[in-house]
């Protein structure tokens, strides 16, 4: 699976570590990690490590978004 990163005009195909996005919630209290890699999603809820989260691959997590 290819996951690209489009900003604007620029695109970035993402390295062997992926992203990681910091997830707050509206009050501004941390809720976890959100870590975007080639060939799975992990959340990390709170503190969690990487490697410590639950993870997805990318077909299950299209799967569910396209599932009634």
């Amino acid at each position: 699976m290819k996951v690209s990163i489009k900003d604007l005009a620029v695109n970035m195909d993402l390295g062997n570590t992926g992203v990681t996005l910091d997830v707050y919630d509206t009050d501004g209290t941390f809720l976890g990690d959100l870590r975007i890699g080639k060939a799975k999603i992990e959340w990390c809820k709170g503190k969690t490590r990487q490697g410590n989260g639950v993870t997805v691959s990318w077909k299950d997590l299209i799967g569910w978004f396209e599932s009634d």
